[in-house]
């Protein structure tokens, strides 16, 4: 009997610890007028440098070879939710996005200045303290609010990225990074590299 009770509440205390391991897309986010997870000014900085994790092949090798060979440029028109690649070969894809919410939008030239495989999102100080469930580190998976990749602009000040709320596309929704469909994120950052030229339009 002694073990029955031993081996119930073990897995009683399985299950709340897989639950709590599950950060579900916005989970309290109207609570805090958005968690800002894609905050352009979070400490923590890009990765300095592209490097491909081992093992790891690019999808279309043939298509990053021919339009990357000199750069291309990324156009965002924030107005229209739109993000156009042109390659240096004049080859244009366009891609619809979510951009900032109003008074979280940035305007400019800048440049990618590197680009991550399966990033980590990692809450900011002010983001836990408003929720406190909040974990120091999210790990890449479907709960990750970065999605599957990261584009990394303005030396780590905003971000091109996936998303885990694709519903967001199309509106004003970020705190200032701009969120693609996972399909198209994979495709745009296969054909960018360090350097591509950004323009960000109104």
């Amino acid at each position: 009997m002694r073990l029955l009770v031993l081996l119930a509440a073990a897995l009683l205390l399985m299950a709340v610890h897989a639950q709590a391991q599950v950060y579900a897309p916005y989970d309290g986010y109207n609570e805090y007028d958005g968690y800002g997870y894609d905050d352009p000014y979070s400490p923590y900085p890009p990765p300095p440098y592209y490097e491909p994790e081992p093992g790891y092949r690019e999808p279309f090798p043939e298509r990053r070879e021919r339009s990357t060979r000199v750069g291309g440029t990324i156009v965002i028109a924030t107005r229209e939710h739109t993000l156009i690649y042109t390659t240096s070969a004049g080859e244009q894809f366009a891609y619809p996005i979510a951009v900032g919410r109003e008074g979280k939008q940035w305007y400019g030239i800048t440049r990618v200045v590197s680009k991550r495989l399966h990033p980590e999102w990692r809450p900011t100080a002010s983001m836990r303290q408003k929720n406190p469930r909040l974990p120091a580190v999210v790990k890449p998976g479907p709960a990750n609010p970065l999605g599957t990749r990261a584009i990394y602009l303005a030396d780590g000040l905003l971000r091109i990225h996936g998303t885990n709320d694709p519903s967001s596309i199309g509106t004003n929704a970020s705190s200032g990074c701009f969120r693609m469909y996972r399909e198209d994120v994979e495709e745009l950052y296969d054909m960018v590299q360090p350097g591509t030229r950004v323009i960000v339009q109104r």
